[in-house]
């Protein structure tokens, strides 16, 4: 039997006056495997991520990493004891790919010279070029920039990975390669590695281990991705696998005939109030109308980034991940100035995938 590395004993996360976001959460993560954490958006997964290293705190429940209490370690020692990486890499603009990578040994006291040596060594791990390492963020494309955002995570050799939807942003071919780049360093470092996604193509390529979320923070199932596929726990676990496991063909059919609907824009200094004051998931971008992520409706949310976006001749594939990989439920649809056209539901994309599939059950 596998050891555990971290353990999830009745947790319950309550926001005021809301559903639980994750509701009586109990499960052990294998140490040294991939556990991969998959459902639609709203179901929890990312807040139980977050509670890993208290960026969110649980209302009730306990949560240990290694045997040890996480609510007893201060939470920038926790926070410093694994690597984190996000779905918009979170790289800091004015230092270089080297400096953002020694970012954690530098915070934990490691000299300059020798964090930056271990960060030029990390560049080579993770399949980028040494001469990129003098090179800022915003001449990196975006898979490198997820790359330096996985060696910065790596950089202090923590023996716990979180993931959060690191790949959603990126385009099919270059998370294909993110994805296959992340299975050959597992095999190298064997870290214990939680991962984020509402992808279960993406789950079940990379996972060890496969917890399927509910809307309602409810855990549907938990067991090894073949298990999943072959044998599905309940009706939500079948329709969610089932209609997933179909997308592939998706990558062929245009999303002309998705509806974009207006949606409420604010400038970054209104953004972090915004949510909160409407009600509502406020989307906030820059002076030239491009996105720069939403203002949620919680309290002290801040700005949320806003997962990937969908353009105009993109195909269904790219319009559900736009909506699904979106913190507001709402896929964020540009124009080729990368300026807000308007936003996507995904109740009327998956409408139109079932459409598609019943001409192509007519059809045969």
């Amino acid at each position: 039997m596998a050891e555990a590395m971290i353990e999830f004993k009745s947790v319950t996360k309550k926001y005021q006056g809301g559903q639980p976001a994750v509701d009586d959460l109990t499960m052990s993560i294998d140490k040294g495997a991939i556990t991969v954490f998959v459902g639609p958006s709203g179901c929890g997964k990312t807040t139980s991520l977050r509670m890993i290293n208290r960026m969110v705190e649980p209302t009730s429940g306990t949560i240990t990493v290694a045997g040890e209490d996480v609510s007893r370690v201060p939470a920038a020692q926790l926070r410093r004891s694994m690597g984190y990486v996000m779905q918009s890499s979170g790289l800091l603009p004015h230092r270089s790919v080297l400096d953002n990578i020694a970012t954690v040994p530098r915070l934990n006291g490691v000299p300059k010279a020798a964090a930056r040596k271990r960060a030029a060594e990390l560049l080579d791990v993770v399949g980028l070029a040494s001469v990129l390492g003098k090179r800022y963020p915003s001449q990196l494309s975006g898979g490198q920039q997820q790359r330096v955002g996985v060696a910065r995570a790596l950089a202090a050799d923590p023996p716990v990975l979180l993931m959060d939807e690191p790949f959603s942003a990126v385009d099919p071919v270059v998370r294909d390669e993110l994805q296959q780049e992340l299975l050959r360093l597992q095999r190298e470092l064997a870290k214990t590695i939680v991962f984020v996604t509402h992808d279960i193509d993406e789950a079940t390529v990379l996972g060890d281990k496969v917890a399927v979320f509910a809307v309602g923070g409810k855990l549907a199932q938990y067991s090894a991705p073949e298990e999943i596929l072959r044998a599905p726990a309940n009706d939500f676990v079948a329709s969610f696998v089932g209609r997933d496991r179909g997308f592939r063909h998706l990558a062929f059919n245009a999303a002309d005939a998705v509806t974009l609907h207006p949606v409420t824009m604010v400038s970054p200094s209104d953004g972090h109030h915004a949510g909160r004051q409407s009600g509502e998931w406020a989307l906030v971008v820059d002076d030239a109308s491009r996105p720069l992520g939403w203002s949620s409706p919680r309290d002290g949310a801040g700005l949320i980034p806003g997962g990937s976006l969908f353009r105009k001749g993109d195909t269904l594939r790219r319009a559900l991940d736009a909506a699904l990989s979106s913190p507001s439920g709402l896929g964020v649809a540009v124009d080729d100035d990368g300026r807000v056209a308007g936003v996507l539901k995904a109740p009327e994309v998956l409408a139109l995938i079932e459409e598609v599939r019943h001409h192509r059950e007519d059809a045969t």
